[in-house]
């Protein structure tokens, strides 16, 4: 028996900020971590912290969360006990996640307090990303397509695996630099059309 961690994250991003002022919830980002040290965080996101459109597979670390000034962030986290077949499963699915050419699939994203969420070929964002996990793990059931599930959705389906709730602490990586380089409008703006343009002709073609 294996365990898996999926870990509810209160964002300290401005749009994590206006999240929680549209939802009244205060979990804005979702990922899953493979051990108990809650140290990688294995996830589709942003990959740098003032470029959102630079996104898609990432392994994400403590100081990405507690930036700055921030010397922890809120988090709950559920345990969900894995079987050796089942857990293989996940190794499998993430690795092709992170391989396989996947975008970030944005549009359902942004509208998932809308309409709940909905699928783009080759495209992932934590929300679904995070729920093919738990669907693979076999720990619980889910009862409608796994794109639709929002993170509170999540919360509430893996209600009796809680294992923590409360803040994690600031813990320094060396990618850190890598991940806060400054911002620039026109990188800012080049990330986007390479984001959507592509994004935009899967939802269109229905093809990855």
């Amino acid at each position: 028996m294996r365990y898996i961690y999926i870990v509810l994250i209160k964002a300290h991003t401005g749009l994590g900020s206006v999240a929680r002022k549209i939802t009244r919830y205060p979990y804005t980002h979702i990922a899953v971590c493979l051990d108990k040290s809650l140290t990688d965080y294995i996830s589709f996101s942003r990959r740098y912290h003032y470029y959102p459109f630079e996104a898609g597979f990432t392994h994400e670390y403590r100081d990405y969360y507690a930036f700055g000034e921030h010397r922890d962030y809120g988090v709950k986290v559920f345990r969900l006990p894995v079987e050796e077949d089942a857990y293989a499963d996940i190794l499998t699915f993430i690795k092709d996640r992170e391989t396989g050419g996947y975008l970030f699939n944005v549009f359902s994203m942004a509208t998932m307090p809308l309409i709940g969420g909905f699928r783009i070929a080759g495209a992932e964002n934590c929300m679904s990303f995070t729920a093919q996990v738990i669907e693979k793990s076999r720990a619980v059931s889910l009862a409608k397509p796994y794109w639709r599930y929002s993170i509170k959705d999540i919360d509430e389906l893996l209600m009796k695996y809680q294992y923590f709730r409360g803040k994690i602490s600031k813990r320094p990586c060396d990618r850190h630099d890598e991940y806060m380089q400054k911002f620039c409008i026109k990188r800012y703006l080049r990330g986007m059309a390479k984001l959507l343009i592509p994004l935009t002709k899967r939802l269109i073609t229905n093809q990855k």
